[in-house]
Formats: C-alpha cells, structure tokens, sequence
C-alpha cells in the first residue's frame, strides 16, 4: 500500500493538491471553477465523483472557487474549521448539513490507513490551516500561505517525505511590481506569504533524513518565476549545507498542469 499524490495546480490564480491511498482519495483545496477542476482531474486519470472528501485550507478564492459546486455536483463531503466555514458560508453556497463536518485546528482525523493533522498557519484569512497526511511511516506536508513558519510549525512538519512548499515572491520583484504599496505590505508581513529566501530557510530547519522531495508551490504569477524561485532556494539551502540533487530533489509546481501522480 502506498500514499501518492498530484499537486494538481498552485498558484496565485488557484490552488487544488490531490493525495489517495488504495483505500481513500481526497482533494485539498478546488481554487477554480467546476469545469476546470474536472479539466485537472482527467489530466491524472482520476474521477472526482471517487473523492472521501474535501479539506478547505482557508476561505481565499484562489483556495475554494470550486469547493460548493464539486461538492453538490458529487454529493462529496466537505471539511473546514468552523471559523472558515463561516467566512466562506456566502462565497461557496449552500451544502447540505449532512455533507458539511468541522476539522479543527491542531487535530487529526483517520480514514483507513491514512491520518490527516491539521495545523495553523499565519495568513489573513479566518483561521487558515494546512494539513500533514501521516500513512505506514510516510508523511506528506503542505504548507502555502503563510507569512512565516513559527517553530510551533517546524515541529509539526518535520522530518517529512515530501514538502509542498510556499515559495511565493522574490522580494525584489514584488519592491519594483506593480501592486499598490498595501498590497505589497500585505503580502510582505507576517500575515502574508513567504519569500523564496524565507521558503529556504524554513526548509533548512525542516528537512531531515527520510526528505526525498520538495515542490515549490503557490508562486506569484507578477512577483515570482520558476527559475528565479529554484535558483534562490538552492543557493539558500546550499548556504546552510543542504545539497539539492543529492540528499533530496527540488521541484516545480504549475499553475495549470497537474503534477505526474507520484507515491511518496
């Protein structure tokens, strides 16, 4: 039995991860539309009416465009702390009761051979949360959309597999952009998103002996590039004596194309 994955697209135009087991299949996140999500699905030969569940990160658009639809559409279950359920309750429609469940923050909940952790992020939103799927002894994290990685964090996520990552700007890029200076305030606090070199830094602390993989997710579409984004990590990691290509591999995410499915 194995744990896989395909980090559908990420993006700051859309967010959507898929992980299964030979038992269970869900679906973090349907940050586009019903149409685009089944688009994405047919890329990796799966069928989203299979699906055990919808887990909700946080109540952004680019994270639940198409949360309400899928879920009416495959009478799929969803779940969500109840602060997101409320703050997304006008933005998703309405779901019926029995296809509604609260996950809190800092729980886990078991599906067959698979655990799901949930964990705090540090975002503008209501109470944004991630999610470690735990199966046999493999772990698979995904952390975007946060302003930084506490050490309360660190610890939840260590030691993992595989990382999907924030690398979300490069500082200068967003200095010189063209967002409004709130914009650019916003994403450069606390309660924003991670820089490339942040990302790194994060990930030195992180990264242990089983790490294999590592996908920089949730780029900036203005503010960031796949090239300039991998090239910072590695010097960054390489910086604080982690080789990449040797004690574990960097990857892209798309904001359109699917990952191949991939067992951890």
């Amino acid at each position: 039995m194995s744990l896989r994955y395909s980090i559908l697209a990420s993006g700051s135009t859309g967010n959507a991860l898929y992980v299964e087991s030979d038992e269970h299949s869900f679906l973090v996140d349907a940050g586009f539309s019903g149409k685009q999500m089944e688009s994405l699905f047919s890329q990796i030969d799966r069928d989203i009416s299979k699906l055990s569940g919808i887990f909700v990160t946080h109540e952004h658009s680019d994270h639940i465009k198409g949360i309400g639809v899928l879920a009416r559409k495959y009478h799929l279950p969803v779940y969500a702390n109840e602060k997101t359920w409320r703050a997304m309750e006008s933005s998703v429609g309405a779901i019926p009761t029995e296809q509604k469940f609260v996950f809190n923050m800092e729980t886990v909940k078991s599906f067959g051979s698979i655990d799901i952790e949930s964990f705090g992020v540090s975002h503008d939103a209501a109470e944004p949360m991630f999610y470690v799927f735990h199966h046999a002894d493999k772990k698979l994290v995904l952390i975007t959309d946060t302003g930084y990685v506490s050490d309360r964090m660190k610890g939840t996520i260590s030691d993992a597999d595989v990382y999907i990552f924030e690398s979300n700007h490069d500082v200068q890029m967003l200095r010189m952009g063209r967002y409004p200076w709130n914009t650019k305030r916003r994403i450069l606090s606390d309660l924003g998103h991670v820089s490339n070199e942040d990302a790194a830094l994060a990930m030195s602390d992180v990264i242990g002996d089983k790490t294999k993989r590592i996908y920089l997710a949730h780029l900036s579409l203005d503010n960031n590039m796949k090239d300039l984004a991998k090239m910072a990590v590695t010097q960054t990691l390489e910086g604080q004596g982690l080789i990449v290509g040797e004690q574990f591999d960097l990857y892209d995410t798309d904001p359109k194309t699917p990952t191949i499915l991939t067992a951890v």
